[in-house]
């Protein structure tokens, strides 16, 4: 029996991963270095996928893994240990397991709504009870959604999500905008009737300007369920972040790729874009340290590659 359950620890340690990056190691710098910079701990879930609790010990892949109410353990602990945390999600919250067919995702918003998410953006599962279903327990997230390329005006969504959003964290000025993935072909007409699909590269490339240039943002992440990559020319997170500018950090979802940590991509002025994901189903609570300095907070962009290591959810 000890022997199963050092096998089931071991095999959960080595599955819920937790996707990171810092800018830089903090031991890596002097005394002075130090107080000269402020840290802000970015964590970000996607394509959760209703999951509330583990996967069945039964599982075939992930037996007793995962699960949202293990993922906002890990969160409080973090938020123990950090100052400033900023929690995000890329979309999928909805369907997949018996919560979402019984509470139709207001379980699920309510959760989240605990954890303290700041803000999430739409991915098509999200569509599947109709844009009056997702309307009808939007009350329940205590978060705006964030989706900056579906136009709502001709839906009962219209007005109820947001373009951009704006925070201010430790006088660190955050920029987030988020884009969702074209529907046809992945949802039933019927349920996201209405809804008219707008270019994602273009519509972050306009308000990742807004969110730079007029809001004077430090720091411009997009919320996006476009997928991480694919081998035909269809719009994906790498693609997006090698088409745009002003854009510091893509926090992705859709086709549930577990990294390792983040990859840096070249944007079209030759500046790197920061592209995580972090999996599905609950089972990996993406982290992201960056560093500012505190009198201009501009991100400080040297990067410690020795720090780059897989790091474990001790849930």
């Amino acid at each position: 029996m000890e022997e199963s359950k050092s096998h089931n620890r071991r095999n959960f340690l080595k599955k819920t991963a937790i996707a990171s990056l810092a800018i830089p190691f903090l031991s890596s710098f002097s005394f002075s270095t130090k107080k000269k910079l402020k840290k802000l701990t970015i964590l970000h879930t996607n394509d959760m996928h209703s999951h509330i609790d583990p996967f069945p010990l039964n599982d075939a892949k992930y037996p007793g893994l995962g699960g949202m109410t293990r993922v906002a353990s890990l969160v409080d602990k973090i938020r123990t240990n950090e100052k400033n945390v900023l929690l995000l999600d890329a979309g999928d919250i909805f369907q997949g397991t018996p919560y979402f067919n019984k509470y139709k995702g207001k379980l699920e918003l309510q959760l989240m709504s605990k954890m303290g998410y700041a803000g999430s953006t739409m991915g098509n599962h999200d569509f599947d009870n109709g844009v009056e279903g997702f309307s009808a327990v939007l009350q329940h997230a205590k978060f705006p959604f964030i989706c900056s390329n579906y136009d709502f005006s001709k839906t009962l969504l219209k007005e109820k999500t947001l373009k951009y959003k704006v925070l201010n964290i430790d006088n660190i000025k955050i920029g987030i905008l988020g884009v969702g993935i074209q529907l046809d072909g992945l949802v039933n007409e019927q349920l996201y009737d209405g809804v008219k699909f707008i270019d994602p590269i273009k519509t972050a490339n306009n308000y990742a300007d807004i969110l730079k240039n007029e809001k004077k943002c430090n720091l411009i992440i997009c919320l996006s369920h476009l997928g991480h990559e694919y081998s035909d020319d269809s719009i994906s997170d790498i693609k997006l972040a090698q088409k745009t500018k002003n854009i510091d950090l893509i926090i992705g979802g859709h086709t549930h790729t577990f990294l390792e940590k983040a990859k840096k991509v070249k944007n079209i002025e030759n500046k790197d874009v920061l592209v995580n994901q972090a999996g599905w189903g609950a089972l990996a609570l993406g982290r992201l340290d960056l560093f500012f300095d505190k009198n201009k907070n501009e991100i400080i962009k040297l990067v410690d590659d020795n720090f780059h290591k897989k790091n474990y959810a001790k849930i």
